[in-house]
């Protein structure tokens, strides 16, 4: 089973571009889309384990340089 997470994050203003492409570079990223409302970018993560999953997130998108916050939501059942 293939572990799956969707990121809600929130850019330094100007930097929205540059900081979606740097995401799309990372391994395990599926999917990252400029967005408007609250949060700048989504991104939808995979991975084969939920700790590769959580690594992705927490040590390389959350460090990006650009990054100012995140809301991360572990997929727990596809219909």
């Amino acid at each position: 089973m293939v572990a799956k997470a969707f990121v809600l994050i929130n850019a330094e203003l100007g930097s929205e571009l540059d900081t979606v492409r740097s995401i799309k570079s990372i391994p395990n990223v599926m999917e990252a889309h400029l967005v408007y409302g609250t949060y700048d970018i989504i991104v939808k993560v995979e991975g084969e384990s939920l700790d590769k999953v959580k690594d992705t997130i927490t040590h390389k998108l959350r460090t990006l340089p650009n990054v100012r916050s995140t809301l991360s939501m572990v997929v727990v059942e596809e219909q």
